[in-house]
């Protein structure tokens, strides 16, 4: 078996399952997968949004456009954490991070599917922390502003749009410290007024 650089540099072992998170039955598919694994650590971080915004009604393909993203940004944060959540708390420890949005804080116009999909994941989130924060799990909510991804299709970072290695530095700094937060400091001083200009 070949590694990747990766894998050489931190001595780890990686492992994929192939699935497609717009679908409501890879859950059994995952959990084999995971089968005898001892899992820390669960980031919830798929994610899909609009295309571009527009009018709840004017969305193309409507039903099946809702289905979708119900089923990659909620359905996905409630199954992985149901698959993963029991033996964390049998071992009285974990880490579990919600990604969230910026957009979930305040109803978004024009993205109005995807800001209320996100708002479940914090609540969610949020609920499921002081669950089984007494049980030494750790559950964050995590609601960054514009981070240079492909799916904000920002290439170039600036101070208040940061690459990801920037973001998830920041963001790990505040785990256990904080069960929300939007993980990255000018994100967390950022009026959500300006959100709605730049996305409006």
């Amino acid at each position: 078996m070949l590694l990747s650089s990766q894998e050489e540099q931190y001595n780890v072992e990686t492992g994929t399952i192939a699935v497609d998170f717009g679908r409501s039955d890879i859950y059994e598919k995952i959990e084999a997968g995971l089968a005898g694994l001892e899992i820390g650590v669960l980031v919830n971080n798929v994610g899909v949004s609009y295309d571009y915004p527009e009018y709840y009604l004017n969305i193309p393909d409507l039903d099946n456009f809702i289905t979708n993203m119900v089923n990659v940004n909620i359905t996905s944060v409630c199954q992985m954490t149901r698959l993963v959540l029991p033996r964390m708390n049998e071992r009285s420890k974990g880490v579990i991070l919600n990604i969230s949005s910026a957009s979930g804080m305040y109803p978004l116009a024009l993205l109005t599917v995807y800001s209320s999909t996100k708002a479940f994941v914090d609540f969610f989130s949020r609920g499921l922390h002081e669950e089984y924060r007494r049980q030494g799990i750790i559950i964050q909510s995590v609601l960054p502003f514009f981070v240079v991804t492909k799916m904000t299709r920002i290439k170039k970072p600036t101070l208040d749009k940061p690459t990801p290695e920037r973001y998830v530095l920041a963001e790990l700094a505040t785990v256990g410290l904080q069960s929300q937060t939007n993980g990255y400091f000018p994100h967390a001083v950022m009026p959500v007024s300006l959100l709605l200009y730049l996305l409006l």
